[in-house]
């Protein structure tokens, strides 16, 4: 006695989900793995190109005591901010600054670029931020410690790479070490990588304020304002 047809085109058609199923499966294991062999890859050639610009840097102070001249550096082209004050009878410019920058809280945190127009924006809120220039390690320990994502307009911790190529479409950016190195080298996709990145939420630092608190400016003992190479400090307390 045969198989009846209804039931034999379901034999048929489970066992072609299946295969379909199989080789999928099969194809997002192959493409995983030629990914992470892609980010690792990149990876390692972002540490040597880290190592280089370092060992450049020395060589360049080396030899500029050698002959007794100054080394002057390049000039930085990122900095963090680091919102520390309310903003209770201010006036609307600072609020619309601060706005603009997404430092919408206390302690919350953004990666901005230097240019003409964000020094003189960050100069006029002075008295309500923290600002200084970011080490590599500062910039890694943020986005691998507090970093979230903006995917589809929600705030997604970046735990996967998978978030990053989600919320980054287009732009190259692939993996969280992508987005390291685009917002430490303030490479072509700095905006893109910086408005995906949601703003930082910081904790209050641990045992507060160092100096005269952050009332006054850092050039007076305190912590508002610019801090230079000294943020790194301050966000090592917070993180």
């Amino acid at each position: 006695m045969g198989v009846p047809e209804l039931k034999a085109k379901k034999i048929a058609r489970a066992a072609a989900n299946e295969k379909a199923a199989a080789a999928a499966a099969k194809k997002a294991a192959s493409d995983a793995a030629a990914l992470t062999k892609s980010i690792t890859a990149r990876a390692a050639a972002y540490e040597e190109e880290y190592a280089k610009t370092e060992a450049e840097a020395i060589k360049n102070r080396r030899a500029a005591k050698a002959s007794g001249q100054i080394y002057v550096p390049a000039e930085e082209k990122i900095v963090f901010v680091i919102r520390i004050r309310g903003i209770l009878n201010v006036s609307p410019k600072v609020k619309k600054i601060l706005q603009l920058f997404r430092l919408r809280q206390i302690n919350n945190g953004v990666f901005v670029r230097v240019n003409a127009a964000t020094i003189k924006m960050l100069r006029l809120i002075e008295p309500f931020i923290a600002y200084g220039y970011p080490t590599l390690k500062s910039v890694r320990d943020l986005i691998y410690k507090r970093g979230f994502g903006k995917v589809t307009g929600q705030r997604i911790p970046l735990s996967d790479n998978a978030v990053v190529s989600a919320g980054l479409p287009g732009t190259g950016l692939e993996c969280v070490e992508d987005v390291i190195h685009e917002v430490f080298t303030c490479g072509d996709n700095f905006k893109a990588a910086t408005n995906f990145l949601w703003p930082f939420k910081l904790q209050s630092p641990r045992g507060g304020f160092s100096g005269k608190g952050k009332l006054n400016h850092f050039n007076e003992g305190g912590a508002c304002g610019q801090q230079g190479d000294k943020i790194n400090q301050l966000i090592k307390k917070m993180l």
